[in-house]
């Protein structure tokens, strides 16, 4: 187990700073494909990519090899990180008219790192078939709808 441990622990740092990089990585090389894995605008919707697609290359490193249904605890989780910060954002910079970087790479930080907490609760998740095909479903659309808008 404490092998593995090191190995999420290296993974969740990785994709931590891969998802702070792409924050920059348009202003730097602004262009159709880039701006599919970059936030092109400071837009609350944008912001889901610094979360989302690392958070994804993370997860299907650390279940690659994996019995079927381990990733289904994984997709949950970025459905739920996703929902839970575009629900923070909304009231820090909506409701609460906050400005401060620092509340956004706080926010930004702890929700990667619960990340890759939760799919340990959702554990029991990925049993049943018909939830397996519902959460896949789910996170392929959300993948889609970053990418698209």
């Amino acid at each position: 187990m404490r092998k593995h441990s090191k190995k999420c622990l290296i993974t969740f740092v990785a994709a931590t700073l891969l998802g702070a990089c792409l924050h920059f990585v348009y202003a730097i090389f602004p262009n159709p494909v880039v701006a599919i894995f970059s936030p092109i605008n400071e837009s609350l919707w944008e912001h889901l990519k610094i979360l989302f697609w690392p958070y994804l290359l993370g997860f299907l490193y650390l279940t690659r090899g994996g019995e079927q249904g381990c990733r289904i605890p994984w997709m949950l989780s970025a459905l739920a990180l996703c929902a839970v910060m575009l629900a923070a954002s909304y009231v820090y910079h909506i409701l609460l008219l906050g400005e401060a970087p620092a509340v956004d790479v706080a926010l930004y930080v702890l929700l990667m790192a619960a990340g890759f907490l939760l799919p340990g609760v959702f554990c029991r998740v990925g049993e049943r078939t018909g939830v397996r095909d519902i959460i896949l479903l789910l996170t392929v659309t959300m993948a889609g709808a970053i990418a698209i808008f």
